[in-house]
């Protein structure tokens, strides 16, 4: 029988020991760091057999230990076989994204399933792991405030003018577009406080059964509230230029760095021109430990992307009904931007970058509408 090494497999470090993790076919399992050597063996299909002669300085029954091992853990593949077929599928359908994003999304899955936990593996050469076993990890010392906050730092205290956010609902759904444009026209305090209260602001307080926790106007995964916002300020009346978080609770800006600059706002967005046009950047940062303190699974990190959209997306509507044109960006340097929010970016992190301006009355980088001769060259259906 011929074998082949996993296209989607991903060897790491982890407790102290060596796993080997393929994914999404097989299972995470700790070996000796030697069956990396051997896994090296099969890049292409080949028998045990001839594996072993091209590792003859290891030992036979080494090699034999390890290749059953790498087989039962799936790192391992036999020839004609439906894990090959899927695995070779994956490897072309995410090439342009590997090694990182398809390890993230197949190995983040399926956490919630429960069979086989207690199962020991029969090797005593291998260990299989179970992702969704937390038993490992240490207990919280504490719950994560509710709020995020920086009681030394200067701060703006944000007017509390009630928006007027009764557009029909029809008219700023279907007015929402990504703005790339904007006029030089400042945006008024009182429209970036309606905002930031509309979007981050606390609703109402529920009980949790383990204390209280608060919702917005988005949906977040058990209410764990882990974004924080930190805004850029460009060209804001009343509002000086420079980085601030805003503190949703006291309703305020808090002052982090003095001054910022078109420039800087192009460089923090990958260089993307449309940025320094805008009048403010809003950073969507994740403090991780509010919601890893509950939901103990890998998984839960795509959960704090998903809540990043929808704070986007409330963003944007929410720009439009006011007037503002919203912009959105998932391209900028995270490290630049943590610095200049103070964060760690280790347990606070950026995840998403949202602006807004007052829109341009001539955009030059709105699309045309589609005409006929565009859809000469388009296939529609599959």
């Amino acid at each position: 029988m011929r074998l082949r090494r996993s296209r989607c497999l991903t060897c790491y470090w982890h407790q102290g020991l060596f796993v080997v993790h393929p994914y999404p076919h097989g299972t995470p399992t700790s070996l000796h760091p030697a069956a990396a050597e051997v896994l090296s063996a099969f890049g292409d299909w080949t028998t045990p057999g001839e594996a072993a002669k091209a590792l003859d300085h290891l030992a036979p029954e080494t090699v034999e230990d390890a290749v059953s091992a790498l087989t039962d853990a799936g790192a391992l593949l036999a020839e004609d076989g439906a894990d090959a077929d899927r695995d070779a599928d994956i490897a072309r359908r995410w090439a342009a994204w590997a090694p990182e994003a398809p390890f993230l999304h197949y190995a983040a899955q399926n956490d919630f399933l429960t069979d086989g936990v207690d199962a020991k593996p029969d090797s005593e050469s291998a260990h299989e792991l179970t992702p969704h076993d937390t038993d490992h990890l240490p207990a919280p010392a504490h719950m994560p405030p509710l709020f995020t906050g920086y009681p030394d730092a200067v701060r703006l205290p944000l007017p509390r003018r009630p928006a007027d956010l009764r557009a029909p609902y029809e008219t700023v759904l279907y007015s929402r577009r990504t703005h790339r444009d904007f006029s030089d026209d400042p945006v008024p305090v009182e429209t970036l406080a309606a905002l930031l209260s509309t979007v981050f602001g606390p609703v109402d307080f529920i009980d949790s059964g383990h204390g209280p926790l608060y919702r917005r106007t988005s949906p977040s995964g058990g209410s764990r509230q882990e974004l924080d916002a930190y805004v850029g300020a460009l060209d804001v009346t009343g509002v000086a230029p420079g980085w601030y978080h805003y503190n949703s609770l006291q309703h305020s800006l808090e002052l982090l760095g003095e001054g910022f600059t078109r420039d800087e706002a192009v460089h923090l967005c990958a260089g993307q021109e449309w940025a320094g046009q805008a009048a403010f950047l809003v950073v969507l940062a994740a403090r991780l430990e509010r919601m890893s303190v509950k939901y103990r699974t890998p998984r839960c990190y795509r959960v704090c992307l998903l809540n990043a959209g929808h704070l986007g997306q409330t963003f944007a509507l929410t720009a439009t009904a006011l007037g503002l044109g919203p912009a959105q960006t998932g391209a900028f340097n995270d490290t630049a931007v943590a610095e200049r929010c103070t964060l760690d970016n280790t347990g606070h992190t950026p995840l998403y970058v949202v602006a807004a301006g007052h829109p341009h009355t001539d955009p030059r980088e709105a699309p045309s509408p589609a005409a006929l001769t565009d859809f000469r060259e388009v296939r529609l259906y599959g």
